[in-house]
């Protein structure tokens, strides 16, 4: 059974989860938690200062966590379908995918962080309804993934804690430029 043939009613009344999704669910909880510790007491200019070489920024690195997140969490309902053909995607398209990973004018560090609370809620809810966490999917068109290849439920979750893990790197780096401050230590 593929998870697409699981009903919305089924996802939206999940029950609390336990055993496996509740520590998967912790420990994406506390991947988020470093993430967004990283924002305390910023102000919107600081959140989108680039302190580094590359594009990133405290309130980009959020959007984009936020986006691949709840790209990912579509793609766990609707396979494929829930994602971009990357194969086909035109410059423009590129181009609008880079937004993601910078504030832009009138964005605000508290709406890109409540968007963020209201991805993190809805992936819980989706976790702790699954039918099944090995129900698998064929991953979506791209450059970096080789052949004809399925993520489960299972795999996805590992990889949105895993982005999430390595944001929160950069993020404490991006950070302790900023001001010195440091999420731990």
């Amino acid at each position: 059974m593929t998870v697409s043939e699981a009903t919305t009613r089924d996802v939206t009344e999940a029950p609390a989860a336990t055993g496996e999704r509740a520590d998967w669910l912790e420990a994406l909880a506390k991947q988020r938690h470093f993430l967004r510790f990283t924002t305390r007491d910023l102000t919107d200019e600081q959140a989108g200062m680039r302190t580094t070489a590359s594009e990133l920024c405290l309130g980009g690195l959020i959007k984009h966590v936020t986006g691949a997140e709840r790209g990912w969490a579509r793609f766990i309902v609707d396979g494929a379908s829930g994602m971009p053909d990357f194969t086909a995607m035109t410059e423009a398209d590129w181009a609008q995918r880079a937004d993601e990973m910078r504030m832009l004018p009138g964005e605000t560090l508290a709406g890109v962080l409540d968007d963020y609370a209201e991805v993190a809620r809805r992936t819980e809810e989706l976790v702790a309804g699954l039918p099944d966490l090995d129900a698998t999917q064929q991953l979506p068109r791209a450059p970096w993934f080789e052949g004809d290849v399925r993520w489960s439920a299972r795999r996805v979750l590992m990889h949105i804690v895993s982005e999430t893990a390595q944001h929160s790197g950069h993020a404490d780096i991006i950070r302790e430029s900023i001001d010195g401050a440091k999420s731990m230590g």
